[in-house]
């Protein structure tokens, strides 16, 4: 078998696994097997699971912050540098929802293989995670460019929970279909992006938040005063 098909045979293989399985269930002895390829095969071209686990989850990843950037720069573009916030959020989180959701996404190998991603938080994942983030930086830009007088700390926390209702939306989509006994439909993946994309859009510029909880009224004998009214 040659080299190149051998790696790929192990990536197909173990995404599979993954996939159906997970990460803690799957050994290298399980994906040697699925690939039809020996353990030396995986030594060499990958060193270890969990750099396995970590080729594979790049792979689909760049895949999915690609077209995000795709839609950020398109959007830009069309407001003459300067996205409309929602436009913004419908990039950052509509290719994630589109790539896990839907009847003609989620029964695909590599959406199940993010969505146990997203589900069990292994090591080189989340070293992964943490590490990588400059595509959310150019996001941030964005956003600040879109609102310009926000305080940059909003506008993290913003991404951060547009990013957080997305993933959780995949991860626990059984739940909320048992929880809405159905009426919540998971199949139209454009009415989950334009709820997302509706809440995050309204945390973001409902207003500031007050520091402190006003004074309360000054009792005069007991009674309110006609200027606490």
């Amino acid at each position: 078998m040659a080299s190149d098909h051998t790696r790929s045979a192990i990536l197909a293989a173990a995404e599979r696994l993954y996939a159906d399985r997970g990460f803690g269930d799957v050994t290298l002895r399980d994906i040697v097997a699925e690939a039809n390829v020996n353990l030396a095969a995986v030594n060499y071209h990958f060193g270890s699971k969990d750099e396995l686990i970590a080729e594979l989850f790049v792979t689909r990843s760049i895949q999915t912050n690609r077209e995000r950037l795709n839609e950020l720069k398109a959007a830009e573009e069309a407001g003459g540098g300067r996205a409309a916030i929602e436009d913004i959020m419908r990039a950052l989180v509509g290719p994630t929802l589109r790539g896990c959701l839907g009847p003609d996404r989620e029964g695909s190998t590599a959406a199940r293989f993010m969505i146990r991603a997203s589900i069990e938080s292994v090591p080189p994942i989340r070293r992964i995670k943490n590490r990588e983030v400059d595509h959310l930086r150019k996001f941030a830009a964005a956003m600040r460019r879109a609102m310009p007088g926000r305080d940059d700390t909003e506008l993290y926390w913003g991404l951060h929970f547009a990013l957080a209702m997305a993933h959780h939306t995949i991860r626990e989509k059984e739940r909320l279909l048992r929880l809405s006994e159905g009426k919540c439909d998971l199949d139209d993946v454009r009415a989950i992006i334009d709820r997302v994309v509706t809440v995050s859009v309204m945390a973001l510029t409902m207003g500031d938040v007050p520091n402190k909880p006003a004074a309360r009224p000054v009792l005069v004998h007991g009674r309110l005063t006609r200027q606490d009214l």
